[in-house]
């Protein structure tokens, strides 16, 4: 039996690394592997991972913020728990837990890879932070066997940028587990419903989807805004004041999202920067159009014209323009989500993302490991 262990920052949140980790874990598990995942906090995060058979171990000094004092103490936590389990291979996720995760696996000599959900140095974070994480990541890379990169703009950068090498860089874009019939959507159905899962923070734009829709008053359209977080009420506010109240119900965290695309007509992604989003896998996968920001890999996965429209960061005239197309158009809400609903198909099956995954793990673990991820 092969062992590895997955390391990841934060519990407390819950975010397309989250969701990541907790099926890449429970599928491995599933294929006869022992699995045990690291994680900084107790947080919700945590209770997911029991229910999906996972062993888990929370740390209490791997926390976001850089803070000296307590990375110096999640470095040792972190290496005296890969000492005591002795996994074959460490899989680290999240700027923090790579950070620390690989330096702890290479004082003990054990194979460590980094997969990065979309850099923190990528273009739309603010220019000092981006200066810093670049700085961390290029210093830290040579400790990594592999580095996997959700989408093949994260791979450019990151080679570009001088983070890793052409040999430890390798693209592997997300999939997700399939639907039942139950869960697709019915883009034709009028009045049409838009819906954005996302948290309400720095990296989301949610508000150049509402000055967007502001100016569509006279079609009939509702909106449905799915997530938590810190920037939450300056959007409510936001809507207050383009008199939208009747029109935008936030929901929340919620734990029926595809459900809740399930009834949806237009899915929406409008966001400052990314990886290679979930959200909009989830979106394809129930045969919703999308719109969406044209950042990091977005224009990997939405094929513009094709299964949706793509739009320059903050360009709400853009933003407006291919809603009131898909607003006022079922025929074509429907033919843009059936085209997405084959690109899923055809790209970002779960099953495709496991197969490529296992495959960067085989060539980092030695060849008595080279049934770790059989199928049983």
């Amino acid at each position: 039996m092969t062992h590895i262990v997955f390391i990841i920052t934060r519990s407390d949140s819950f975010g397309g690394a989250h969701v990541h980790v907790r099926d890449l874990s429970r599928e491995l598990r599933r294929r006869g592997n022992e699995v045990t995942v690291l994680v900084g906090g107790g947080g919700s995060y945590v209770a997911q991972l029991v229910a999906a058979g996972c062993q888990v171990r929370t740390l209490r000094h791997l926390v976001r913020p850089i803070s000296p004092m307590r990375d110096v103490r999640g470095f040792f936590e972190i290496r005296r728990h890969l000492r005591e389990l002795a996994p074959d291979l460490v899989s680290t996720h999240s700027s923090k837990a790579g950070w620390l995760g690989r330096l702890a696996a290479a004082s003990l000599g054990i194979p460590a890879l980094f997969t990065a959900h979309g850099w923190a140095f990528t273009e739309g974070v603010r220019p000092m932070r981006r200066r810093l994480y670049r700085l961390a990541e290029a210093a830290i890379a040579p400790l990594s066997r592999r580095i996997i990169t959700v989408s093949e703009q994260d791979r450019q950068l990151a080679r570009r940028l001088g983070v890793g090498s052409d040999s430890q860089l390798i693209t592997v874009h997300n999939g997700m587990p399939d639907i039942g019939e139950s869960l697709r959507a019915d883009p034709r159905r009028n009045p049409a419903r838009v819906i954005m899962v996302a948290r309400f923070d720095e990296q989301k734009d949610h508000g150049t989807l509402i000055a967007a829709l502001a100016q569509l008053k006279d079609m009939s359209w509702e909106l449905e805004l799915i997530g938590d977080g810190p920037l939450a009420g300056r959007a409510r506010e936001t809507v207050r004041a383009a008199g939208l109240q009747s029109r935008v119900t936030f929901l929340g965290a919620r734990n029926d999202v595809a459900a809740r695309l399930a009834m949806a007509q237009v899915f929406v992604l409008a966001t400052h920067w990314e990886g290679f989003p979930r959200s909009i896998l989830e979106a394809m996968r129930a045969g919703l159009p999308v719109v969406a920001s044209d950042v990091g890999g977005v224009n990997e996965s939405v094929t513009d014209s094709r299964t949706g429209s793509l739009v320059q960061r903050r360009d709400v005239a853009g933003m407006r323009d291919s809603l009131r197309r898909l607003l006022a158009d079922p025929e074509l809400r429907a033919n843009y989500g059936a085209a997405g609903r084959t690109r899923y198909d055809e790209c970002f099956r779960f099953e495709l993302m496991v197969e490529r995954t296992v495959d960067v793990y085989r060539t980092v673990l030695p060849p008595e490991s080279a049934r770790f991820a059989s199928p049983p």
